[in-house]
Order: structure tokens, then sequence, then C-alpha cells
């Protein structure tokens, strides 16, 4: 089974920040609607924005007056999963997956650990140290974290979404967002300035390795496109681009 690689927008081009998180639900509808292989997306984006997970309560995850003060927006995805820092220099995956493509998909434990490897394998010639799945869903290099990553599921098909911290200002993490109150041990309570790291590897290579480990096919139709974008478009309108979907918690 081969995977379409869904166009790269940026530029003049780029969605806005709740256009491209309402784009990785829109993936998901369609190929649950539709017979479809699925989809491998990436995504930077151009200015710095919050990230809530779906069930992430705002005041305990982020420092709202700093986000102000640095003209930082916050909203909310659709999958679970810690709060994050999107901009320049964190790279972004979209995996769209049917469930039945593969028996490692049944389940959200399996999910995670047949992803998550073969993730791992794929990143691992490129960097310089040891590259380990931590925490279910992390990605470290000798021991810090560069990449994190949820999935949300539906009855035919999952999203498995993530960023990679790669050449991004770490100080927009530690200034914007408070100590989780729920950690994985092997994070040992430090702060984020000892906890988080960049990968240092450029953004192509990255998206190369994993186009290769996903045998995918490059271009999705420029119709299904268009499908994709009106479908986002309308779930910014619903949810996305609302006060009551971000900051519902």
């Amino acid at each position: 089974m081969q995977l379409y690689k869904a166009r790269k927008e940026g530029g003049n081009l780029a969605p806005p920040p709740a256009e491209r998180l309402a784009r990785e639900e829109a993936m998901l509808d369609y190929c649950e609607e539709n017979e479809h292989p699925g989809f491998l997306s990436f995504w930077e984006a151009q200015d710095h924005f919050v990230v809530l997970g779906y069930g992430k309560h705002l005041s305990a995850e982020v420092d709202e007056e700093e986000c102000k003060l640095l003209g930082v927006p916050i909203l909310r995805r659709a999958s679970g999963g810690g709060t994050v820092v999107q901009g320049p220099g964190c790279l972004n995956y979209t995996l769209v997956l049917p469930i039945h493509s593969r028996p490692e998909l049944e389940s959200i434990t399996t999910t995670n650990r047949h992803i998550m490897e073969k993730t791992r394998a794929a990143l691992a010639p490129l960097a310089i140290g040891e590259l380990r799945v931590e925490g279910h869903t992390d990605l470290t290099i000798n021991g810090r974290k560069f990449s994190g990553n949820a999935q949300r599921r539906k009855r035919r098909c999952l999203l498995f979404h993530g960023s990679f911290l790669l050449s991004f200002d770490l100080d927009r993490i530690y200034r914007t967002l408070r100590m989780p109150k729920q950690q994985p041990d092997y994070r040992a309570s430090r702060p984020h300035a000892e906890f988080v790291t960049n990968l240092e590897i450029k953004s192509d290579d990255v998206e190369k390795a994993l186009t290769s480990a996903w045998n995918v096919t490059e271009g999705a139709a420029l119709e299904l496109n268009a499908e994709i974008n009106t479908r986002a478009k309308a779930l910014v309108e619903a949810k996305y681009g609302r006060d009551d979907w971000n900051r519902r918690i």
C-alpha cells in the first residue's frame, strides 16, 4: 500500500495556524469517508503559536500573560498529548492511515510502538547521538526530547502526528509553557531548559527519510488538495478558529 504525500504550502501560500490544524483533521475525515490509502504531509509554521492537546487545561499548561506579551496565539488540536509551541525550525508531520491496512494499527498501544520505532529507525542514520523512543510517544537524542507525537482514532482510520525540534528558538518554550503536571518518568522533573533540545538536522533530510520509510507516492491530485482545503476552512469556522474550542478548558 502506498500513501500520498499532500502538497506542502509555504511562503505567501502558507495557511494560517488554525487552518494548519484543521487540515490534519480534514485529511482524517476524508480518509474515514472514502476508500483512500492515506496521507503523509509536512508543514512548518512561519510564526509562533501554542497548541494545547485536546484535554489539556489552558491555565495549567500555558503562561497566558507571556503569550500576550510575545503576541503568541493559543490554539487547540483534536488529538491528545501535551502542549507544544510551533514556529520556524519546528517541522511537523501528519500521517493518516486506514486501521485495517496493518495489524500493528489495531490498538493505541501497538500503533504507538509501530510508528514511533519506524520514525526512530528512519532518523537514526542522520543523527549524531543515540536516538530512543521514550515515554511511549517521545523521541530523544542523548536523553533529551526533540519530538512529541499523538494520535486520534476513528472507526476506520487514524491520525498520527508529531513535531521535530530541528533549529527552533527553544526560549519560546521556556517562556510560554508551564511545567506540565503529567510527565513521563524519564523526564525526572527536569525543567524545559534541561529537557528539550534541537536535533540539528535539515528539514529536507527529515522529510526524505520519512517519505522513503512510508513508501510515499509524491503529490496528491489537485482536486483532492482542493477538497482538503475546503474541508479545512469549514473546520476553522466551526471549531479551530473559535474561542469556545481553543479556550474551552
